[in-house]
């Protein structure tokens, strides 16, 4: 069974910074492609980055260039997501999500395997 555990949301204020991990088990983890998506209440879910299983392609949503980065370690089957220069309209539910092909994809209907979501709260 293929399993996806979040880490390090929290409470920061404007202009700080978190790091968020998701840890991948029950599956080669090199051969799968990984995304990180957020929600805010009353909002639909939207991609915040993407990755391929080698790491080599990603892909970011435009509000989110220049300030957060996607990266993975396939030793570690680990994703994280660096979020810097953080804004309240950053603030939403964050989901890691598993593809089971190893290219980026957008949208959230071709990930198949979906965490439990760890909240980051970006205050002014």
């Amino acid at each position: 069974q293929v399993q996806l555990v979040e880490s390090g949301g929290g409470l920061v204020q404007a202009g700080g910074s978190l790091r968020l991990s998701c840890v991948v088990s029950g599956r080669t983890f090199s051969s799968s492609a990984m995304g990180w998506f957020r929600q805010a209440p009353g909002k639909e879910r939207e991609l915040v980055a993407t990755i391929s299983g080698s790491g080599s392609s990603k892909d970011y949503a435009d509000f989110v260039k220049g300030r957060f980065t996607i990266s993975r370690d396939n030793v570690k089957n680990t994703v994280y997501l660096q979020m810097n220069s953080l804004q309240p309209e950053d603030t939403a539910g964050y989901y890691c999500a598993l593809r089971s092909l190893p290219v980026v994809a957008t949208a959230s209907r071709f990930y198949g395997v979906w965490g439990q979501g760890t909240q980051v709260t970006v205050s002014s």
